[in-house]
């Protein structure tokens, strides 16, 4: 079992209402960490809150000798509240990095990301390891949004794919709608043997990706957003169910064979979120 480490909080701000971007300085083994890993947090010498937070890696970066990562998340609770008012100089506790990541699209022509929320934060991490990597594929983000106040990492991936589109459950900007259905207008236009599909958020959303996409041949990974107590497989707080025969089929940890999954693998009832 690999140990909590210490991490210096170096920044943090306010991106947009209730979403924040802390940067953490931490050991240069996380230089290693892969698009759609994640890592669990805690406050150092604190007693709430006392579980474990997990956050997606948003980026890993080096300047000079120190390495840095982001990881951009939304208040949603008394824990994540607590996160939103550190500074500069703060002490956490880490764990990670962990889980399955991405696997990154080596021979396609389109690399299509679908993010709700939040879920861009992956997404963005990958889209930053296919720029450098994968410098012939074309990449197209579908990003959605409750409303324009909670559309967060909008320029970063500005500054990356070829094209993005914008979704808001309340129409205040881009298309009025979910996200899925945006996507669902230009599926056509990728082809199933020479795109690639990632996607993360909410589940719902991801259920009605599935759908989309269950009679077509097109290869496309899901990282799925789910509460965790440990990380590291050991509570069985974190299990979905998948379909037989498929990454071992029945209830898998989302920690442990996850996050990261091939979306026809999930079973995607209510059950899953």
């Amino acid at each position: 079992m690999k140990p909590y480490i210490s991490a210096t909080v170096f920044s943090q701000r306010e991106t947009v209402r209730e979403h924040f971007l802390i940067v953490l300085k931490v050991p240069a083994f996380f230089r290693e960490s892969l698009p759609g890993q994640f890592v669990m947090v805690r406050m150092k010498n604190c007693s709430h809150p006392f579980l474990s937070r997990p956050f997606s890696i948003y980026s890993v970066y080096s300047h000079g000798k120190n390495t840095f990562m982001e990881i951009l998340y939304k208040v949603v609770g008394k824990g994540t509240e607590t996160f939103s008012r550190l500074r500069k100089g703060d002490v956490l506790n880490i764990l990670g990095p962990l889980g399955k990541g991405f696997d990154l699209p080596l021979e396609c022509n389109k690399i299509v990301l679908i993010a709700g929320g939040v879920g861009i934060a992956p997404l963005s991490f990958l889209a930053e390891r296919c720029e450098k990597d994968i410098n012939s594929a074309e990449m197209i983000c579908y990003m959605g949004a409750g409303s324009l106040e909670a559309l967060v990492g909008m320029d970063r991936m500005d500054g990356i794919c070829s094209v993005v589109k914008i979704s808001t459950d309340d129409g205040s900007w881009g298309h009025s709608g979910p996200v899925t259905e945006l996507f669902g207008r230009d599926m056509e236009l990728y082809a199933d043997n020479d795109s690639r599909i990632y996607s993360c958020g909410p589940n719902p959303m991801l259920r009605s990706l599935h759908e989309l996409l269950k009679d077509r041949p097109v290869a496309c990974q899901v990282s799925l957003e789910e509460r965790m107590a440990c990380g590291i497989g050991a509570c069985l707080g974190c299990v979905v169910k998948t379909k037989s025969g498929d990454e071992g089929g029945g209830l898998v940890r989302v920690c442990k064979e996850g996050p990261v999954f091939d979306i026809n693998s999930v079973e995607f009832s209510e059950h899953n979120g």
